[in-house]
């Protein structure tokens, strides 16, 4: 199984669950429509960035050299693609059923709002992973590059320094 699959199916869930209680909250109370959507946005984006922040850190304690890390960026944008995708089609087809989701038809569901939901997962992830990197390195201790020529260690910056 992929890194980005269990991700994208979580936040997939999360999506529709968020899109049925907004339409059951706001159907309840009307006038505050705007408070509720917001909430319940913020609230999906603070789940992902607590998990992309984990993942930094994870990541960052397991390879200190920068250069050697893996690319969480393409793992957040596809597993925030996926969730817009498959969360947009799982609410079409439930307001087809159950009137009191507010959802278009699939055309706008699967393009504007699986964007909406892949920005949403992936701008907070991206911010978290690189806060969590940050917080690893930021206590790690400056560790020299060095490089064997012909058997002599020297320092990478050697032919520069100016001894």
């Amino acid at each position: 199984m992929t890194t980005w699959l269990p991700r994208g199916l979580v936040f997939a869930a999360g999506m529709v669950l968020l899109r049925l209680v907004q339409g059951t909250l706001i159907n309840t109370y009307p006038t505050k429509a705007g408070l509720i959507s917001v909430a319940l946005v913020v609230l999906f984006a603070v789940a992902a960035l607590v998990w992309a922040l984990l993942d930094g850190v994870a990541d960052a304690r397991a390879n200190p050299d920068p250069d050697r890390r893996r690319d969480l960026a393409m793992r957040w944008l596809l597993a925030g693609l996926f969730a817009g995708v498959l969360s947009g089609l799982a609410v079409w087809a439930i307001s087809l059923f159950y009137r009191n989701v507010y959802a278009e038809g699939i055309v706008p569901e699967l393009s504007v709002f699986a964007a909406f939901t892949t920005l949403l997962v992936f701008l907070p992830a991206t911010l978290a992973v690189a806060v969590g990197r940050w917080l690893v390195d930021r206590t790690r201790p400056p560790q020299e590059r060095r490089r064997v020529t012909d058997g002599v260690e020297s320092d990478v910056f050697d032919a520069v320094r100016d001894d």
